[in-house]
């Protein structure tokens, strides 16, 4: 799967904005010198310079997790449902200007106008396209703070100038500004060193970063009550918004609602909870959630591991763990926690969490089909329009949950406004989700990405066009695996009498490809496994209401109505040829 980034955005109203003291000695996240600096900032308009601080602050919340890729994506990847990617992906906190009770709508612009912001994961997808909306739609926002994994203030500078201001994303942001582009950016930009952003904390190894149960802990748990000790130092603050995922919902079947968790609820309960009641025979006792346990236990656990058997068992655990209580894998039940952190100590600060399912590339905004890194499903879909995956272990009629990059971003805003000008204690939840509304199938999936492979194939190594069948989908996974080894070895030239007069060096060179091959393919097949046959479609009944409250003008600002969208045209046309552009330039 691939990750989301996560993101942390403050607002902040300039005339009103100050600090302070935390109100916890027992977390100890080095914010004092980034708040001064922002503070600074607010008072003095300075001129744009790095700052260093919150170096022990990391929460890759929208990482989506574990799947992945890097992120910002990883890449290499996995099936990742969040993207989420991350996701990833963005708490933002905000103290707005009074509301304008005659304005139309929510006051969407007004909100905007003039504030500044934090944002952590400042070079994942979701928070660049989340900067370039604020930055195109309000440009008299005044500054826009961002954590950057650095060893100091210049590579700071440098990450942000070619990450952020010289990448694709912002094309149109130059057009408008022309000359000036450059100064305007980073006029507005401040560069904060530290690692909150960075994918993975820093750790090279994706995969393991996302599956290992203690750095997953950390990140997706532990994170947002650091997030939130930071928001509890800013007076005049009207709402946290936090960005999860749809698939926190773990294991839940049906139509699933946007419900907050509460401390040490558990979805392998609940379902034990249902099945009692159409069952006469005595539920069986269940493990009891406690997240504070699960952090403590995955802590110790790994201190008295070898070194050599430690990320092995810490991915074991992990996993062992989430299913026990009700969620697909160590991701979902991390972030799951993660929220119950925030739900049970926001205090008086007012939560929104936003909810994205799967996250892909833009569907029109700034411009079709822009993305970073291979995300999602995206690992799956080039592996099948390369010739290498003609079969795949998934039920047809299983929903994918997809939601352009953009929708989000516009969710994410409209509901900062409405909650951030009129806020109140109650902790609303948006699922950012397409599955109620207009459903998508694994079998359409593959249906449109194979009407795309056909008309725009791709080419091998030869330049020579790569052609593909019609997808193979399998419920058993011994006969999926049992059609892989088939199909690869036809495809590697091991099932003819060619085999015995290869150089035997040759034969058995070739062989252990074949090998390795399949056993990739199945690996991934099982991981992906608990998405392809997925059986719960995400309600977005708040975004819904949303929309209601925003005037025409507001909507056609920030589009985020997925009920109409034409799923073939966004594969065939959209979101394809946007992820050749990123990865492939055309081709392999």
């Amino acid at each position: 799967m691939s990750s989301i980034s996560q993101s942390f955005s403050l607002s902040f109203v300039p005339s009103k904005a100050s600090l302070v003291p935390s109100f916890s000695n027992n977390i100890k996240c080095y914010h004092s010198l980034a708040r001064h600096a922002i503070c600074s900032s607010l008072k003095n308009d300075a001129n744009s310079t790095p700052t260093r601080g919150l170096p022990a602050c990391a929460s890759n919340m929208a990482l989506s997790s574990w799947f992945f890729y890097n992120d910002n994506n990883r890449g290499g990847g996995m099936f990742d449902p969040s993207a989420s990617a991350s996701s990833a992906m963005t708490p933002a906190v905000v103290a707005p200007d009074a509301a304008d009770d005659s304005a139309e709508g929510i006051g969407i612009m007004k909100f905007l106008e003039g504030k500044s912001y934090f944002i952590t994961g400042a070079t994942g997808l979701l928070a660049k396209a989340l900067v370039e909306k604020i930055l195109r739609e309000a440009p008299n926002t005044r500054k826009i703070f961002l954590l950057v994994k650095a060893k100091d203030r210049e590579e700071a500078l440098n990450r942000v100038m070619s990450e952020i201001v010289e990448c694709g994303l912002f094309k149109r942001l130059e057009d408008v500004h022309g000359d000036a582009y450059k100064d305007f950016m980073m006029s507005k930009l401040v560069p904060v060193v530290g690692n909150m952003c960075e994918p993975n904390l820093g750790i090279s190894d994706d995969e393991l970063a996302t599956r290992m149960y203690d750095v997953a802990l950390n990140i997706n748990t532990r994170g947002p009550f650091r997030l939130l000790n930071f928001a509890m130092r800013c007076k005049k603050l009207r709402n946290f918004l936090h960005v999860s995922t749809a698939y926190v919902n773990g294991q839940r079947e049906g139509v699933v609602k946007e419900k907050p968790f509460y401390m040490g609820q558990s979805i392998a309960e609940e379902k034990a909870t249902i099945a009692s009641r159409t069952d006469d025979q005595q539920s069986l006792s269940l493990p009891q959630l406690d997240v504070h346990a699960e952090i403590k236990m995955a802590s110790q656990m790994v201190k008295d591991l070898k070194k050599d058997e430690a990320d092995r068992k810490m991915r074991e655990l992990g996993l062992d763990r989430a299913r026990m209580f009700g969620w697909q894998d160590t991701y979902v039940f991390t972030k799951a926690m993660g929220e119950m952190m925030i739900a049970s100590y926001k205090g008086h600060i007012p939560v929104t969490i936003i909810r994205p399912s799967i996250i892909e590339s833009t569907y029109r905004e700034p411009f079709p089909g822009w993305i970073q890194g291979s995300r999602m499903v995206d690992p799956v879909l080039l592996s099948y329009g390369k010739g290498l995956l003609p079969g795949y272990l998934a039920d047809p009629k299983a929903p994918v949950d997809i939601v352009p990059v953009d929708m989000v971003v516009n969710t994410m805003v409209s509901a900062m406004a409405k909650h951030g000008i009129q806020p109140d204690l109650t902790l609303n939840v948006y699922q950012v989700a397409s599955s109620v509304i207009n459903p998508l199938t694994v079998g359409e999936v593959f249906e449109f990405s194979c009407d795309h492979f056909e008309s725009f194939p791709l080419k091998n190594s030869k330049e020579e066009e790569i052609m593909i069948e019609k997808m193979k989908l399998f419920s058993s996974l011994d006969e999926f695996s049992a059609y892989i080894q088939y199909k690869v070895s036809e495809m590697m030239g091991l099932r003819g009498e060619e085999d015995a007069s290869s150089n035997p060096r040759t034969l058995r060179k070739i062989q252990t490809i074949c090998k390795r091959t399949v056993e990739n393919l199945v690996y991934m097949a099982k991981l992906y496994e608990p998405y392809a046959f997925y059986k719960g479609w995400f309600h977005n009944g708040n975004t819904q209401k949303l929309m209601a409250e925003m005037s025409p003008d507001e909507l056609a600002t920030f589009p985020l109505d997925l009920k109409n969208m034409n799923w073939k045209n966004y594969f065939v046309n959209i979101h394809l040829h946007g992820l050749k552009r990123s990865l492939l330039r055309g081709g392999i």
